[in-house]
Formats: structure tokens, sequence, C-alpha cells
């Protein structure tokens, strides 16, 4: 059974891209720029967005975030994150979520620029996404398929199982899983499921991403599956997957750990989104100085 080491891929990974935003930084007179609104006291929200902050230290990027009472209106958020998208001195906009119930997030969303989307929810980026357009893809997601290639786990020809259909996982999961780059063949599984555990029992590859702590037990599991965990609940014990762990690992031929696998990586993606973001406003403007030569 190997385990699928997010926290060393996600350091690696960050060491890369520290050392190629040290040498942009240098030709360009400036570090890649990110802005994170977040909105309202979320304990794991706040908890989260330090991480990313420690993480854009590392790595060289600089990040501001504008932290809001839970009581803003909509009208006030959306002109907020309207201006952050529309700033020339800003290449990455997050907003954290959840937002507060009285907010429409998928509006917010709406008015992220694409190009500047790193979380790749935005309706355009997702658009995108679906039929298989450059894009800045959902962190989580793209951090599990980083972490099968960084590991040497093909998905071609594979049956793949998701668990969940969220808007930020279930969903972009199994379109970068079915995508022409990856090449399962994909299964999503729900509240509605007539048997989810007949299902995962298929699976060569399982993805669990519902939030029910130790939900995946032994006999949901095919004997050699790879099984990433993206779960991350907090009980009495400590913190635990959506998978029991302890139960499966000796029947599976790969694992995400908990913590330690997934949530590293979709910080580490995170940082790969803003350096792309900022790679690509830097061409574009490139691109614009030299047709004004011309």
């Amino acid at each position: 059974m190997q385990i699928l080491d997010g926290k060393a891929t996600a350091a690696r990974l960050r060491a890369d891209l520290a050392v190629e935003v040290a040498d942009l930084s240098k030709t360009y007179h400036r570090p890649p720029q990110l802005a994170v609104v977040l909105v309202g006291e979320d304990p794991p929200s706040h908890i989260y967005v330090r991480y990313k902050e420690k993480a854009c230290a590392e790595v060289g990027i600089h990040s501001r975030t504008w932290r809001i009472e839970a009581s803003i209106t909509q009208d006030k958020l959306e002109e907020l994150v309207s201006g952050l998208s529309a700033s020339e001195d800003i290449d990455a906009v997050l907003v954290q979520v959840p937002l507060p119930g009285h907010l429409d997030l998928l509006a917010v969303q709406a008015l992220v620029s694409p190009e500047k989307d790193v979380d790749g929810f935005a309706p355009v980026s997702v658009g995108r996404l679906s039929i298989g357009l450059p894009c800045l893809t959902p962190c989580t997601p793209a951090g599990v398929m980083y972490l099968l290639k960084h590991y040497g786990i093909s998905c071609t020809g594979k049956k793949a199982v998701v668990l969940g259909r969220s808007n930020i996982v279930g969903k972009p999961m199994a379109m970068l899983l079915a995508s022409t780059e990856a090449n399962a063949t994909v299964t999503v599984c729900h509240s509605r499921t007539a048997d989810v555990a007949a299902e995962c029992r298929q699976a060569d590859i399982l993805v669990a991403a519902i939030g029910k702590a130790r939900f995946v037990t032994r006999d949901m599991v095919k004997p050699g599956a790879v099984v990433v965990d993206v779960g991350m609940n907090r009980t009495e014990t400590g913190l635990c997957g959506d998978v029991d762990y302890e139960a499966v690992k000796d029947v599976v031929s790969a694992i995400t750990p908990v913590p330690g696998g997934v949530g590293p990586m979709t910080i580490a993606l995170l940082m790969a989104n803003t350096v792309e973001a900022y790679k690509r406003r830097l061409a574009v403007s490139e691109t614009a100085r030299e047709g004004a030569k011309a």
C-alpha cells in the first residue's frame, strides 16, 4: 500500500513555484498579487485563509485579505468584488466560501473575471472546464489530479467513482477525471444513489468528498483500488476523513491520509493558479506593448 503524501508533494510544488516567482518578479519588477475576500467569522474559513497567507509568503506572492463584517449587503460585496476584479494591480481574486446565508454566492462569483478566478468557481470558468477549454481549475480537484500524476497513477480506462456532487469538489472532480487528459469512466454518487456501496466496489479510483466521517468502510472498497479522501471532519477523537483509513488501508493499493493528503494540495494549487493568472496577464501586457511598438 502506497501513501499519497500530499504534504510532501505540496511542499515540493511550492518550492518550485518560489523559484519561478523569484525569476519572474525580477523580470517584471513585481510579484503576483492575490486578493482574498473573507466575509464573516466562520472559524474554518479564517484558519484556511491564514494557511493561504502563509503559503503566499513562502512562494513570494503578495497577498492581501479584505476581512469584511458578516452584515455586509449584497450590493456592497458585489461592488468590492467587481472593483478587485477590474483592478490592474491585482492578478488573482478569491472569495472565501461559505458566505453568510443572506448573500448570493453565485452572483458574487460571477463578478470575478475568468482570468483572475483562481478558485475556478465563476460560471465562465466552470463552462470552459466542462467543454475542455483552457481555464483556471478548482483547486481541490486540480490538487487530486496533480497528486495522482505525481505518483504515476494513470486514470486511462479506469473506473472512477466520485462520492459527492458539490460545485466545489464533486462536479469539477468528475469533469477532470472524464477529460481527454485523464480518460477515466466516471460515476458520480450522491444522496439519491440507489446503492452507493455497490458503486464504490466497482471503482479502480474512488474519490470521497461528502463530508461524512469514516463513511467509506472496508466492504465498500475494491481490492487494489486507489482511494482519495477529500473529507476533513472534526470528531471527538480528532480530524478524520470520509474514509475509514484504518479499516481500508490493507485493501487498497494507494490512499491519501487525513490530514496530510488532499488539504495541502488544495492550497498548493491555489498558489499555482495565482502564478498562472499572473503569467497570463503579463503575457497579455507584453503582447499589447509589442503591438503598440509596431
